[in-house]
């Protein structure tokens, strides 16, 4: 069975899991770079969204790969100013525990 000739619900299936895993992760963890992976966890789940829609209902146009690419800049960008957020915060308190970042405040 190649991946072409899977039924729309699997793709939707598979992007509510990722999305469950994403927000679960974004829930209970408490260290700032397994947060940040939650949230890519959670766009990917969006972008898979995007393109499986757009590959079922409308093949001839571009909207749904437009949006993936859109998505996947954005992405690229939160991962570099979060992970440069996240160095910052460790090179100052010596943790990534986000709890402690209450700290930094005046």
């Amino acid at each position: 069975m190649s991946l072409a000739n899977l039924p729309l619900h699997f793709f939707i299936l598979l992007s509510t899991v990722l999305l469950t895993i994403g927000l679960y992760g974004l829930i209970s963890r408490r260290n700032a770079i397994a947060v940040l992976m939650s949230i890519e966890i959670v766009m990917n789940a969006a972008n898979l969204n995007f393109a499986a829609f757009w590959r079922y209902l409308h093949p001839q146009s571009l909207e749904g790969v437009v949006f993936v690419l859109v998505t996947i800049t954005v992405a690229a960008a939160e991962v570099a100013v979060g992970m440069a957020v996240v160095l910052s915060i460790y090179r100052t308190l010596h943790t990534v525990n986000v709890d402690e970042v209450a700290q930094m405040r005046g």
